[in-house]
């Protein structure tokens, strides 16, 4: 018996060891090893392209964003845009049909689902409407860099590429200690995200903007998103998902711990499918390198809710047993009790501000594992009203 607690105890010490301090740094190895590859660009490469924006209830920002993607530096002949209208119950469509008739001379679309059941199912509506050779995602409250389509489309240099993911950028990082922290959280996985694109492919993508082949596309059930599941599935067809940190979108991060812990909750609607979702991942022996980045990048971190309270719990079993871990029993508790005074003191202190923000995304991991065992996890959600 105390074999099988000291084995689940340091097993999950290591998870959690791998998912925020082993991991990063084995790739920082790696970009080492790998320093001569870098992202091959082509820019005489023009494919005709669809910038399509999801968007359910946008009346603030629609107008911003239609003005912003009118101004993308690319081909006039060759670009057309697609707003897929989730449903919406304000003046989204008002307004959007409004901007298409004062913009004749652009190529605007709007396509209305007239059910709403989440951006995803939107996206694999409106798909279906298109034409163009390379679609483009993005949000509705993401504003995109002038060059950012010619960059999205520069990095297809090969049949085998299939998805692209572009930077987002918090434009109020320095607001508050959330936004802050949540950048902090932001710039660390974009460095990691390069380094796998460098030398394979991504594991994830972001929403705000990414491209894929319009060939390629593959319609998700609505609760999965395309930005976390599109580069997993073109990994396993035996294609690649690069990442592009020119090609950049602006956005701002929920200014209150409340809008930054429901959009986490919504990330993790699907964290206990993401853990391992295909068996075809262990095959290092095929996907090489991807294999290696899943684990440490996804698997390892999708199980932390799990692995912190595993490891207290034997943790507490084995104090008596040597003086190790009645401290290591000691430290664990101290850093909850860190982000308890966070909580109660509102203390712009850093060092407490990270601990919290760790600790709420933990919690927003069980919520979601909550939401998904209790039937309360939906391809939909109410936007975070800051963020707009």
């Amino acid at each position: 018996m105390d074999f099988l607690i000291l084995l689940i105890f340091y097993l999950s010490a290591f998870i959690i060891f791998w998912a925020m301090v082993g991991y990063p740094i084995s790739l920082k190895v790696l970009k080492r090893i790998y320093k001569k590859r870098t992202l091959k660009k082509d820019y005489t490469y023009e494919p005709t392209v669809t910038v399509m924006v999801v968007a359910h209830n946008e009346e603030k920002v629609i107008q911003e964003k239609l003005k912003n993607i009118l101004k993308l530096d690319y081909p006039k002949e060759k670009i057309e845009f697609l707003i897929a209208s989730d449903n919406s119950t304000d003046k989204t469509n008002e307004l959007v049909k409004s901007f298409i008739s004062q913009n004749p001379d652009y190529k605007i679309r709007l396509f209305e689902v007239k059910q709403r059941k989440g951006k995803t199912n939107a996206q694999n509506e409106a798909q279906k409407t298109v034409k163009s050779e390379i679609l483009i995602m993005t949000d509705a409250n993401s504003m995109l860099e002038v060059n950012s389509v010619k960059e999205l489309v520069s990095t297809f240099t090969s049949s085998d590429i299939s998805y692209v993911s572009g930077r987002l950028e918090i434009i109020n990082k320095d607001y508050s200690d959330v936004t802050n922290s949540e950048n902090t959280y932001w710039d660390s996985d974009t460095k990691l995200r390069k380094i796998e694109s460098d030398i394979q492919t991504i594991t994830a993508g972001n929403g705000a903007i990414y491209a894929c082949r319009n060939i390629d596309y593959y319609d998700f059930e609505p609760i999965k998103s395309h930005d976390g599941n599109m580069p997993r599935y073109f990994a396993l067809m035996g294609k690649k998902s690069l990442y592009n940190p020119d090609a950049i979108a602006y956005e701002k991060a929920g200014e209150i711990i409340e809008d930054e812990f429901k959009r986490k909750v919504r990330m993790n609607r699907g964290i206990l499918r993401n853990i391992l979702p295909d068996i075809r991942i262990l095959n290092v022996f095929k996907y090489r390198w991807f294999s290696y980045f899943y684990f440490g990048h996804r698997t390892c971190r999708y199980l932390l809710w799990i692995s912190h309270l595993i490891i207290f719990l034997t943790n507490a079993l084995l104090i008596s047993g040597h003086w190790f871990y009645l401290l290591s029993f000691v430290g664990q508790a101290l850093f909850y009790l860190l982000a308890l005074v966070k909580l109660t003191t509102k203390s712009n202190n850093k060092y407490l501000t990270l601990v919290y923000y760790y600790c709420v995304t933990l919690f927003a991991q069980w919520v979601g594992v909550y939401n998904i065992l209790s039937g309360k996890a939906k391809p939909f959600w109410e936007k975070a009203e800051s963020t707009r």
